[in-house]
């Protein structure tokens, strides 16, 4: 069987970075003068990028939109760098390595921005498993508009393969592009399970190779009709 192309999502998908974000977004509202904010509130806002999250931020605290652009610049000088809170969801290690040797091409496709996405990755030693790797500002669009994850597949010479994410930004980005869509349900979903279009979830590491195989043992690159696993 021809490798399998296999795109993940990063945050809340192969790590929890949610309290390096809070930790990162306090300190700036702190200096700012405005009260912190929970880290289930802060963990609620991510997804959809740092304007994204700031938006939510601002309308939230009622700061004043004007100081948008000063926030998130404060915001981006400490979360460049910020791993010593982020966490790999377990599993993750020995499910890209399994996929890996059976010569699946792996890339990222994420919305957090391209220097704190390869900060992480370097800080964990997955960047050599990686060929691709499309952050939120590589192109001028973001998920849920299928190009970043087009792009991503593009730079490991696929037209197509598998996405891997948590989220409805993902779900709704595979949609997009219509390439098969595996939801890995402990990241930072809104939605229940059944709401989101998925061709199979998992809620454990060590079934996504056994996913990806499947995959392409009945269906080649057409869409595949797999039991959730749990």
């Amino acid at each position: 069987m021809m490798p399998c192309p296999v795109i993940f999502d990063l945050d809340g998908t192969l790590i929890d970075s949610a309290a390096d974000i809070h930790a990162c977004v306090n300190a700036v509202l702190r200096e700012n003068g405005v009260s912190p904010l929970s880290l289930p509130r802060v963990r609620s806002f991510i997804g959809g990028g740092v304007e994204i999250l700031w938006s939510r931020i601002i309308a939230a605290r009622g700061i004043e939109p004007a100081r948008r652009s000063d926030l998130v610049a404060a915001f981006m000088a400490r979360y460049h760098h910020a791993t010593i809170l982020t966490r790999l969801y377990p599993g993750v290690v020995e499910a890209l390595a399994e996929l890996s040797a059976a010569g699946h091409p792996l890339g990222i496709c994420t919305n957090k921005p391209l220097g704190p996405t390869r900060a992480v990755l370097d800080h964990f030693g997955l960047t050599p498993l990686f060929r691709a790797v499309i952050g939120g500002d590589s192109l001028t669009r973001k998920k849920p508009d299928p190009a970043p994850l087009r792009a991503a597949f593009a730079a490991l010479g696929a037209r197509t393969g598998v996405f891997v994410g948590d989220s409805e930004f993902d779900a709704d980005t595979a949609a997009a592009m219509g390439v098969p869509f595996l939801l890995f349900t402990q990241g930072y979903r809104h939605s229940a399970v059944d709401d989101l279009v998925s061709h199979a979830h998992f809620s454990d590491f060590a079934a996504l190779p056994g996913l990806v195989a499947q995959f392409k043992a009945e269906t080649g690159n057409h869409r595949p009709a797999l039991p959730p696993v749990s």
